[in-house]
């Protein structure tokens, strides 16, 4: 526990990888099929959401135990512009671009803790949990 995996996102290709290798800590953890998709899934949206809107950043991995669970935690960290209206950006359908909207609020569905930190000018950092079942 506590080995931190640490995945710069600057370009297209860094979200395969870090899908790959979120992925593959997870199954390695105990993680079941469905619970790689959502977390792959989850690590898809939060490394588009650096690439689209701060350019670069970091996704990091890591196994954890708290109060006997076990947990694969993904923390997506940027220094973009910030996120204005932290509320509205979780509302389904809210893009500051042409995307649906779902990337936010459909990572706070797929995981079981969420935590969103936002500071203009100086970045965002979403906190996201799965517990092994």
């Amino acid at each position: 526990m506590g080995n931190i995996v640490s995945i710069p996102i600057i370009n297209e290709l860094d979200i395969v990888v870090a899908r790959q290798k979120g992925r593959e800590m997870a199954k390695e953890f105990g993680f079941v099929s469905i619970d790689l998709a959502l977390i792959a899934t989850a690590i898809s949206e939060l490394t588009r959401n650096i690439i689209t809107y701060a350019t670069n950043g970091n996704i990091f991995f890591e196994l954890i135990e708290e109060h006997g669970r076990k947990g694969f935690r993904l923390i997506s960290k940027d220094e973009g512009p910030g996120i204005e209206d932290i509320k509205l950006a979780l509302q389904d359908g809210y893009s500051t671009t042409s995307s649906l909207g779902l990337g936010l609020p459909g990572v706070k569905r797929l995981m079981d803790d969420f935590d969103i930190q936002s500071v203009m000018g100086q970045g965002t950092i979403v906190t996201a949990t799965k517990w092994l079942n």
